[in-house]
């Protein structure tokens, strides 16, 4: 018999009353984020807007602590402290005093049908007319050009001016994604957004991708969301990859080549895109940009961090 989705949440008890026709974002830490790009926007938001948590999840039904132990602090002869897990609704207000909901937490390892339809559940009681998701994936483009967005949603007119990426995939599946499906089996309003990150910038914290989510975001939601931090450490992570980039000779070589397929595929150039020799596998550039960081590291500078 299917759980009562209302057994997998506790609304707080000090939570205020809330407007309708809130849009919720929602972040769920285990799936694909190249470039941290989801985790930075969503800590961002946390750090930088005042937060009043609205509803907690139960942690203890949704994750496997032997797969992903939590971190405890032992001091001298007892045990201090310990970072339990969590899953929670908190409510923020954007600059312009606009109310608005962040779902944040881990994913969870199990029952995804019965946390997906906790999530519908608590959305309809919390007011929510869509929900918005945003992570990065890695893509063959280089740091050098705008980076691109996917956009999906459950209506078309919510991704109007976004351009799909192919016509048929199959990926491995995330809580994330059932969300966004079941809200439109349930012809609710849902976004998802994936910043494409350089894949040699994946593992990585990557700024910039964090700044192109937040503008998608502020597209869909019409939420004025603060973006200077972000913005600062950009720059600063912008540069060091310019500093990196420019001492190797062989990683110059590869963006170049990432550059002129970004050029040729945007200008709609068929006979630069078939040639084979203008774009290295995605093999390849792993492999040379690992043992450039590598090189980088072990002569006491690791990769770019924000």
């Amino acid at each position: 018999m299917p759980r009562d989705p209302g057994d997998l949440y506790q609304v707080s008890p000090e939570a205020p009353k809330l407007d309708a026709d809130l849009v919720m974002l929602y972040y769920l830490d285990g799936f694909v984020d190249a470039g941290a790009a989801g985790r930075q926007l969503t800590t961002h938001l946390l750090s930088t807007l005042d937060h009043t948590e609205v509803a907690r999840f139960d942690v203890d039904s949704l994750i496997d602590y032997r797969s992903r132990r939590p971190a405890m602090i032992f001091t001298k002869d007892h045990w201090e402290s310990v970072e339990a897990p969590e899953i929670a609704v908190h409510l923020l207000k954007d600059a312009e005093e606009t109310p608005f909901l962040l779902l944040n937490g881990l994913e969870p390892d199990r029952d995804w049908e019965a946390f997906t339809r906790a999530v519908l559940d608590l959305s309809a009681r919390l007011n929510v007319r869509m929900v918005v998701s945003y992570h990065g994936i890695p893509m063959g483009v280089p740091h050098t050009r705008p980076l691109g967005i996917t956009g999906h949603a459950t209506k078309a007119e919510l991704i109007d001016g976004y351009q799909p990426l192919v016509d048929r995939l199959q990926v491995p599946g995330s809580a994330s994604a059932l969300i966004e499906f079941r809200m439109g089996e349930a012809d609710k309003s849902a976004v998802g957004f994936a910043v494409h990150v350089p894949h040699y910038l994946a593992h990585a914290s990557y700024p910039a991708a964090a700044i192109t989510l937040l503008a998608a975001v502020e597209r869909a939601t019409g939420l004025n969301l603060p973006g200077e931090a972000l913005r600062e450490a950009a720059q600063l992570t912008d540069a060091e990859i310019a500093r990196q980039v420019q001492g190797s000779d062989e990683v110059t070589e590869v963006v170049r080549s990432l550059e002129e397929q970004y050029d040729a595929f945007n200008a709609g150039r068929p006979d630069l895109l078939a040639q084979p020799e203008n774009m290295p596998t995605a093999d390849e550039l792993g492999a040379q940009f690992e043992r450039f960081l590598a090189e980088q590291q072990q002569g006491g500078e690791g990769p770019p961090e924000s």
